[in-house]
């Protein structure tokens, strides 16, 4: 994975993403970029949430569509 295209990744996640789980004692971690999938797994209080396999999947992927690639699929593992 190139380093830049993770550090806008990460960047777009600590500003708009991660603040909102962490308040839920939550957490993510980006495991890869192939190609246009963005593998990340749930920490903390979302790996047992109902909500991560839905609304909190798709919120993640919708802003990372908005802000950073329009044709990004984001998979939880």
């Amino acid at each position: 994975m190139e380093n830049t295209e993770m550090a806008k990744i990460e960047a777009i996640l600590d500003a708009k993403i991660r603040p909102m789980l962490k308040a839920d004692g939550g957490n993510l971690e980006v495991i890869s970029l192939e190609g246009k999938t963005l593998k990340m797994r749930y920490q903390g209080a979302c790996c047992g949430c109902p909500h991560a396999a839905t609304g909190t999947l798709m919120a993640i992927e919708g802003v990372l569509k908005d802000e950073y690639d329009p044709d990004i699929t984001v998979v939880p593992v």
